[in-house]
């Protein structure tokens, strides 16, 4: 399983690299997608909408399930990708390539918080077990 190791994750499976502006980008790991299947529908939060860690702000539907999406940190949305909304499967693709939003975090220290790639593969293994 892929888990590029320059990446934060977070316990509800989004995963967050730190932009040089500053911004965060979000999406999907590749375990989440690979739970989920093939992808159809991505919904993404609003531009503009401020949002708190640990927040409902999209979802992600399969053909199996759908599944909500929690903002790993608090910020506002800065930007969303939104070749998603008309071919969500790009997720499936590439996890780490299709990001969903992005945000101007509101409070950087709420970085420290993430999973490193190591912890995060330790919990996918645990929850696999």
């Amino acid at each position: 399983m892929s888990i590029p190791a320059d990446l934060k994750y977070s316990d509800s499976h989004e995963w967050i690299r730190v932009e040089p502006d500053g911004n965060v980008t979000i999406g999907i790991t590749h375990h989440a997608q690979d739970l989920l299947g093939d992808i159809v529908f991505v919904e993404n939060p609003a531009v503009g909408r401020t949002l708190r860690k640990g927040e409902e702000c999209g979802v992600v539907e399969s053909v199996k399930a759908a599944s909500d999406i929690y903002a790993p940190i608090s910020g506002e949305v800065v930007a969303v990708n939104g070749e998603l909304e008309t071919a969500p499967e790009k997720i499936n693709a590439d996890a780490y390539g299709a990001w969903m939003f992005r945000l101007k975090p509101a409070d950087k220290a709420e970085l420290a918080g993430l999973l490193e790639a190591s912890a995060y593969a330790k919990m996918v293994e645990a929850e696999a077990a």
